[in-house]
């Protein structure tokens, strides 16, 4: 499965998720997209999974009926994402899956962007803090 970094999210990011087919949108080629066209060319090229630092995706587009996560961090710095590697990691591997269980990330919360996209959608909704 294909994930997609956006481009609001640092390139550090991409070797740091380990062996998880990791794309970024510089990489495709696709720097400028606004959202609903970034999510269309993902599904056209079968990406899976995209994550993003775009806290306001969840009110401009809709995922229901699209072939495509969304994973969308609390916070773009690498220095605060590089301590929550393997929670991100988890939410990946989680909205792969297509399995989104709202609390099983104990230290993120976890939030469908709908209602009624629960199946299909994760939002980490608890500020990434460093301890």
């Amino acid at each position: 499965m294909k994930i997609l970094l956006d481009e609001n999210l640092p390139h550090k990011l991409r070797p740091a998720l380990g062996t998880r087919d990791c794309v970024t949108v510089s990489y495709m080629g696709w720097d400028g997209l606004k959202n609903g066209e970034l999510l269309r060319a993902a599904e056209e090229k079968g990406i899976s999974v995209l994550v993003t630092g775009d806290k306001t995706l969840r009110y401009e587009q809709s995922i229901i009926g699209r072939n495509i996560a969304v994973v969308v961090l609390s916070a773009q710095k690498w220095t605060i994402l590089r301590d929550h590697l393997r929670e991100i990691g988890a939410a990946i591997d989680a909205a792969k899956a297509w399995i989104v269980h709202p609390g099983k990330l104990r230290s993120l919360s976890a939030r469908p962007m709908r209602p009624d996209s629960l199946s299909d959608t994760l939002i980490l909704r608890k500020p990434l803090l460093r301890p």
